[in-house]
């Protein structure tokens, strides 16, 4: 499959006017040396590996880049609500744009990241230009985890202050910035309360922020996920599919000593087993549920907007990650028929979270961005959480709903009562695909970026 996919409408401009590769990048010092762009790192020494990996991020970063790279605001409308899992906030209301800016600035934003420990066997010390879906995967279980370590609307009020002029209206008036500096005082007051009534919670947000350090020992960290992406056919450098991903972070939670009753389900062929996932209620006390799907052949059926619309509007719903190869993004919202996400492609110097006070700004993004329904990748995995076993009869009801909103067509996924077939432990192939035709299925051969999806 063509690595095409243009992400240039972001801010709502013509496709013609911008280039069609959205993402961040960092151009490092380094970039002034010659690009490497294949070494032999068997016993090299080990400053050698890590010169040749620098090198081999900043060519990363030259390839990339594009000329609107460093754009960081998108426009909203100012007339139009903002849906984010399962909010809805009217911008023409300042109570609303204020919870806005907090709820989304309390996202976890997970990025390339360069100067970590090498990754075994590898000699790469940074995942920039190949683990965009590995932190997009991250993205979507810190998500999870908020929900089942915060309590309900939790919020991270910290950093607040520097997010209040990051929402671009589309119907400002000159007048509007006449009490700015009066209004930012009041902020500022109402922030220092807020994170003083906050502080009890600090110490959790740090601990699932540590979780995902660049370091072998962190449960969900990169060099992980890159182990346990081993069993699927995938090693450092490669790209991961959405589906490759949603089984990593299976494995990666289900493993981990460090997060007590959780357990992640990852659906089968776009099924969702009810007995399965009750059956891990009698283990476990929540569990994030994965649903990969395709939605649509080289490009997303448009009939799947309404339905994607539904999903992204339920307090269950942690978001969707997808995209090709290099263009993998994690959409968390959506405003007319725009898509609000959060960009893994900026690589950012690695941070040290063994040190009790460790900075948190760069885990923590102060500028939304959207992209058009009609720029969306098809290949996805979708993400919910239920707390209990009552809140998954809810969720099952709830999404269930959503789905048949997605008209003339196949729904995106279905929910079964009985158990699913036994799945091969490591059985996830990344070249085979399923088409499904009613009750009749036919293998296919696939590109790299169709990893195992029902082609609905």
């Amino acid at each position: 499959m063509e690595n095409t996919l243009s992400m240039a409408e972001c801010e709502d401009q013509p496709l013609a006017e911008e280039d069609p590769m959205d993402e961040w990048l960092f151009l490092s010092s380094e970039s002034a040396s010659p690009p490497i762009l294949s070494v032999d790192r068997a016993e090299e020494p080990e400053d050698t590996r890590k010169l040749k990996s620098k090198l081999l991020s900043a060519w990363n970063s030259i390839k990339y880049v594009s000329a609107w790279s460093f754009k960081q605001k998108s426009k909203f409308n100012k007339s139009s609500p903002v849906i984010m899992l399962g909010k809805t906030y009217e911008l023409t209301h300042s109570g609303d744009r204020e919870q806005f800016r907090r709820s989304f600035s309390s996202l976890l934003w997970l990025t390339y990241r360069r100067g970590f420990p090498l990754l075994p066997g590898s000699g790469l010390s940074t995942d920039s230009g190949w683990g965009c879906m590995l932190r997009t995967g991250q993205m979507l279980l810190a998500q999870g985890l908020l929900l089942h370590l915060m309590p309900p609307d939790w919020s991270w009020t910290a950093n607040l202050h520097s997010v209040k002029d990051d929402i671009d209206l589309q119907d400002n008036h000159a007048s509007a910035g006449t009490h700015q500096s009066q209004r930012n005082s009041k902020l500022g007051r109402q922030l220092s309360l807020g994170s003083l009534l906050d502080r009890p919670m600090e110490g959790t947000h740090r601990k699932v922020i540590s979780w995902f350090a660049d370091l072998p020992s962190a449960p969900f960290g990169i060099h992980t996920l890159v182990d346990l992406g081993k069993s699927s056919g995938k090693k450092a450098g490669d790209w991961y599919g959405p589906s490759i991903v949603a089984h990593i972070l299976r494995k990666a939670v289900n493993k981990s000593p460090d997060v007590s009753r959780l357990s992640v389900y990852v659906a089968q062929d776009c099924t969702v087993y009810k007995k399965d996932v009750s059956s891990l209620y009698d283990i476990w006390t929540s569990v994030i549920i994965l649903v990969p799907v395709r939605l649509g052949g080289q490009e997303l059926n448009p009939n799947y907007i309404p339905c994607v619309k539904k999903l992204l509007g339920l307090h269950c719903c942690i978001g969707i990650i997808g995209g090709k190869p290099k263009h993998s993004l994690f959409f968390v919202g959506y405003q007319d028929n725009n898509l609000l996400y959060l960009d893994p492609h900026y690589c950012q110097t690695t941070v040290v979270v063994t040190k009790g006070n460790f900075p948190l700004e760069s885990f923590h993004c102060k500028h939304p961005k959207k992209i058009p329904f009609s720029q969306m990748d098809p290949s996805c995995t979708v993400g919910f959480y239920a707390k209990d076993p009552n809140d998954f009869e809810r969720l099952c009801k709830d999404v269930t709903e959503a789905l048949l909103t997605s008209t003339d067509t196949y729904p995106m996924f279905i929910f079964e009562e009985g158990p699913g077939p036994q799945e091969e432990t490591g059985s996830v192939s990344t070249n085979l695909t399923y088409i499904q035709r009613k009750s009749q299925r036919k293998r296919v051969s696939t590109t790299s970026s169709m990893d195992e999806f029902v082609l609905l």
